[in-house]
């Protein structure tokens, strides 16, 4: 069954532009608020089934402003929650030592098979998640879903997607550096087969936030 799945970051939080480690209930911030009030506007125009978001705030607060202008009742999963980082370095200041050292290492391991820091995922967790999103999406009865979730997530899923098992530790690293994504930038994955191929999961529209635009 041919797929089309509309990814979309959430808002910006208050801890995206504060000079800390991100923690994990961090809301939305006032421009964040505006931004998913235009994602959710674009949304409306489209023809989807199905709003799926991530448990954590800033994706949820994101998820709800998008159903109250869709009619879409959102439906949680924490399949498409953020990079988990270590608990001893959320909400810490970028100042403080030990948590930027635990983030530097914890850094190396998302792009280095077999390596753990802390209690972090590391690269094999978070291919193994995307891996099992994708699945999740692909066995899913509607043909078309709005999935709100996180950058790093959101690139890893791409990455995934379009380089499956070519995707090394080194590529992952590279990749997740060159290509950035701005807050409620809509990505469009679709599943689908073409002349004489097989179905795959392929790249249609990349990071688009032309809804930002004033």
């Amino acid at each position: 069954m041919e797929k089309v799945i509309y990814f979309v970051r959430h808002g910006q939080s208050e801890d995206n532009i504060a000079p800390v480690f991100q923690s994990v209930d961090s809301p939305l911030n006032d421009k964040g608020r505006a931004q998913a009030k235009s994602i959710a506007e674009r949304v409306s125009k489209i023809s989807f089934e199905t709003l799926i978001a991530s448990l954590l705030p800033r994706a949820r607060e994101t998820a709800e402003i998008v159903a109250r202008v869709t009619g879409r009742k959102p439906e949680y999963s924490d399949l498409f929650v953020e990079r988990i980082k270590p608990k001893g370095i959320s909400g810490k200041s970028y100042e403080d030592e030990m948590a930027n050292t635990l983030w530097r290492n914890w850094e190396k391991s998302l792009d280095t098979p077999g390596m753990r820091v802390a209690d972090g995922e590391n690269f094999d967790d978070i291919i193994a998640r995307a891996d099992k999103a994708l699945t999740f999406l692909k066995n899913r009865i509607e043909a078309s879903i709005v999935v709100v979730t996180h950058g790093y997530f959101l690139r890893t899923v791409v990455a995934r997607a379009l380089l499956g098992n070519l995707l090394s530790g080194e590529i992952f690293g590279r990749f997740h550096r060159m290509a950035q994504m701005e807050n409620t930038g809509l990505t469009v994955l679709k599943y689908q087969t073409a002349f004489e191929e097989d179905y795959y999961w392929r790249l249609w529209i990349y990071n688009d936030h032309a809804h930002l635009a004033e």
